[in-house]
């Protein structure tokens, strides 16, 4: 068991294997997360064109979970700003700010993997620069009236985006990131810091160690600098069945089953909060707790057997 309380959020059933899908379970669940009182409600950008899980669009999902909720935030970790048009996001996230009330976290991250520029439309070269240029003028929009904006990828005159958030200046921005420069910008211009999924807790602990130097080198408090991470999880008494189901679903949306023996939590109540007690040691204050199987009856073990514990 942990010393420190970090918080639990818990992914919205984005990922699905059958369709037509069911929406009345997909409400259902999202409507328990909330009233089994999990802080948070996340989902992903999915760039994949070809697997065999299909996502569904996160501003949609978020959307559509916005209406059947009241107090539970929602957050996507991360969009791939390089794949987004930055106009169109920023309209997309201030519209859900207003219809959840406020509720909005924002997770913007470049992505390590490029295959997909050709798709859509997109060089590689200058993909630092396009994301900054992205994320400062989805920040002008948000804040500024009759912004005037002449960068090298977008030009505005006079242009305002209405309505704006409910949250000011803007909705928190967290940063998902993996090499020594991002970890640098999202110190800079970051609000927060999201670990991905598919990163191991040695890796994430390496991670947390460099942004906490890299937010002293930006004289940013680390105390208002909220470090979450996603975590892949499998909770089932019998070890060896959970880790088969948490490789399974680790081929079905990766394409890698071997990746769950290095980056996911999986096994018996006990050793599952073993396992986020260390990512608990190693920074995270939010733990975004992602079910891969069996979702609804995850969630409530989840909720009664394994956050307890930190409590």
């Amino acid at each position: 068991m942990a010393d420190q309380k970090p918080q639990f959020g818990i992914a919205a059933p984005q990922i699905h294997t059958e369709f037509p899908l069911n929406p009345p379970a997909i409400q259902a669940y999202v409507q328990r997360a909330e009233a089994l009182g999990f802080h948070s409600l996340w989902v992903q950008e999915q760039g994949r064109l070809k697997s065999v899980a299909g996502a569904l669009e996160a501003v949609s999902l978020l959307s559509y979970a916005a209406a059947l909720t009241r107090r539970v935030l929602l957050g996507n970790a991360v969009f791939l700003l390089n794949l987004r048009n930055p106009i169109q996001l920023a309209k997309a996230i201030a519209s859900l700010d207003q219809l959840s009330q406020g509720r909005v976290v924002f997770g913007a991250g470049l992505g390590a993997i490029t295959r997909l520029y050709a798709a859509y439309g997109l060089s590689v070269e200058r993909r630092v620069a396009r994301f900054n240029e992205g994320l400062t003028l989805i920040k002008k929009l948000w804040t500024e009236d009759n912004v005037n904006f002449e960068g090298q990828f977008w030009q505005l005159k006079e242009a305002s985006l209405l309505p704006k958030p409910v949250q000011k200046p803007h909705p928190p921005i967290w940063f998902g990131a993996h090499s020594e420069p991002a970890i640098r910008r999202a110190a800079r211009m970051g609000d927060g810091f999201i670990g991905a999924g598919s990163c191991s807790t040695g890796e994430f602990k390496a991670l947390v160690e460099s942004l906490r130097q890299a937010l002293a080198e930006a004289n940013r408090d680390p105390t208002k600098f909220p470090i979450a991470k996603r975590v892949y999880i499998g909770v089932d008494k019998d070890h060896e069945r959970a880790l088969r189901r948490t490789r399974e679903w680790f081929g079905h949306y990766y394409g890698v089953p071997e990746l769950a023996d290095r980056v996911a939590v999986w096994g018996s109540a006990e050793e599952c909060t073993d396992k986020l007690g260390d990512l608990v040691t190693a920074g995270a204050r939010l733990l975004v707790l992602n079910p891969m199987f069996d979702l609804s009856e995850q969630m409530e073990v989840l909720a009664q057997q394994i956050i307890p514990n930190f409590r």
